[in-house]
């Protein structure tokens, strides 16, 4: 098995990832950052890869996370990664098909959390199988986000990472109230091609979209405020202006 060893929020966490296929990067660090989970919390993760989300998160906070994940392979090295990264008493992962959700993970958690396939039918289908199947949503996006509201307790919140243009879809399937849009701009004046949404379980709060954050200066280089996530860790506040 190809496999590469990627660093995380400053080295804090390493996770072992497939040579080829989909690979975890600044996505998971972003979503892991944005739960506000608390310690002693139960966490979910819909279609965890190798585990970098969930490492992440259980790195910040000392939750329990549990994480499903379809392919058998990456499911059993995202266990190794727990190990080698001293997380296995608080991270467990179980092979499983999101939408068929095993009996075990039929139950409710306080936060639930997702990097959704979320390109559609529009050309980047990839050549490879397992990129293709991280990636490629089929017309299941509904399905995924609405599965994952059913896990979450009464005032509980819902998280998932998607591509921009993906909004109204994704409110729709979620409903509006109790909804927040926080956007990653990748420059100053850049249109915005991730966004953050978390709905509130039972929450009649209007929806609000936030002012996001600016992951890059002009150049390459990340923002003080990127850098202060990516690098050290740091929680992703949901602030309303």
């Amino acid at each position: 098995m190809n496999v590469n060893a990627d660093k995380f929020i400053g080295g804090r966490v390493v996770v072992r990832q497939m040579g080829s296929g989909f690979r975890s990067g600044l996505d998971a660090v972003m979503l892991a950052a944005s739960i506000p989970a608390k310690a002693g919390e139960e966490v979910l993760e819909l279609g965890a890869g190798a585990g970098a989300a969930s490492l992440c998160l259980a790195r910040r906070v000392s939750c329990s996370v549990f994480g499903i994940e379809i392919d058998p392979g990456l499911a059993a090295l995202a266990d190794e990664n727990a190990a080698e990264n001293d997380l296995s008493e608080h991270v467990h992962f179980i092979a499983g098909d999101v939408l068929d959700m095993p009996a075990e993970l039929r139950r409710s958690f306080e936060h639930v959390m997702c990097n959704p396939p979320f390109h559609d039918e529009d050309g980047q289908t990839s050549p490879d199988a397992g990129r293709a199947l991280a990636l490629q949503d089929r017309g299941s996006l509904t399905d995924w986000l609405t599965g994952g509201m059913k896990r979450v307790v009464s005032n509980g919140t819902f998280t998932a990472i998607l591509r921009a243009d993906r909004m109204n879809e994704a409110l729709t399937a979620l409903g509006g109230r109790g909804a927040t849009v926080f956007p990653l701009w990748p420059r100053a004046g850049e249109a915005a091609k991730r966004i953050l949404v978390r709905v509130v379980k039972g929450s009649r709060a209007p929806f609000t979209l936030l002012p996001g954050l600016v992951l890059h200066e002009a150049g390459s280089n990340y923002t003080r405020a990127a850098n202060a996530i990516l690098r050290d860790g740091r929680a992703l506040e949901f602030q309303r202006a």
